[in-house]
């Protein structure tokens, strides 16, 4: 089956032509302007790729109930040229395929849990801190949705001590995506997340707030592995920081075999940065049964 794959992202969006077996055969990207300028271009290059289907994970929040009147909308969103477009409709309406829908961080841990490193498993997150932060959720087997779907990067924080940083985030200032998330961390320390000493304050802040939300997860979720992508992940030392206080504040309350192990279970993204692409591809598969 020849599927089309779409990551929307509130920078780029990635563009690409697979199959249900994750294999990806063309991939390209293009700005996010506005609906009226982006979607065109995506539509004309789906229509040239003759693809069966589409999955689509996307920036949000969106409305991924299909039983609701705002199915297929991005909503809420402070990126506002596109609040309240239906961008399921756009693309059912343009290609006449089915169309697979849901978030971008949702999509992420499906690729994973269907090619990666959480192959075989049933409760999983993947989270990814980047321009935002947030979190798809694998439970037994089934991405979590509920109301809406999860907002895990928005969950309150202790302060790591010293911190006097107001916070980025427009709605909440100071939740874990307005203190641990890219633009955060850029504003912070005045250079780009690659940039920053591995010995500096900001960056044991960083390992600390994003324990602490681990933390809140373990307790609330009990996932057999956590994969942490986005580009501020990219910088690796922060894994041993990040597992080393997981386990100081989890304080041996919890015990079981994946934190016995923690370096094989709180790792870094498998699929090469393509585990979102890869998740939409599934997406769009699974939009045909």
């Amino acid at each position: 089956m020849r599927i089309g794959a779409l990551e929307a992202g509130g920078t780029k969006m990635v563009l690409a032509v697979g199959d249900e077996k994750g294999k990806i055969f063309d991939i390209k990207s293009i700005p996010t302007v506005s609906p009226e300028v982006t979607v065109p271009l995506m539509i004309e290059y789906f229509n040239d790729e003759k693809i069966e289907a589409l999955g689509i994970g996307c920036f949000g929040p969106i409305c991924p109930d299909k039983s609701s009147d705002k199915y297929g909308y991005i909503t809420s969103t402070p990126k506002l040229a596109w609040r309240d477009f239906n961008i399921v409709k756009a693309f059912k309406d343009a290609l006449k395929v089915p169309v697979g829908f849901d978030t971008d961080v949702n999509a992420s841990c499906l690729g994973e849990a269907t090619f990666g490193s959480a192959k075989g498993l049933k409760n999983v997150i993947y989270l990814t801190v980047g321009t935002g932060i947030g979190a798809g959720i694998l439970s037994e087997g089934k991405l979590l949705h509920g109301n809406l779907h999860p907002e895990a990067g928005h969950i309150m924080m202790k302060r790591y001590e010293g911190d006097t940083y107001k916070g980025k985030c427009p709605y909440h200032a100071d939740c874990f995506e307005g203190l641990a998330a890219g633009p955060a961390l850029e504003e912070r320390c005045k250079m780009s997340a690659k940039e920053i000493p591995a010995d500096s304050e900001a960056f044991k802040a960083e390992a600390y707030y994003i324990a602490q939300a681990l933390v809140s997860y373990i307790l609330i979720l009990a996932p057999e592995r956590i994969i942490l992508g986005g580009g501020v992940m990219h910088r690796l030392e922060l894994f041993p920081l990040i597992r080393e206080n997981v386990v100081k504040m989890l304080n041996g309350y919890i015990n079981t075999k994946e934190l016995e192990d923690i370096d094989s279970y709180i790792v870094p993204a498998s699929l090469n940065d393509d585990q979102g692409i890869i998740g939409c591809l599934v997406l769009g598969a699974d939009a045909t049964l």
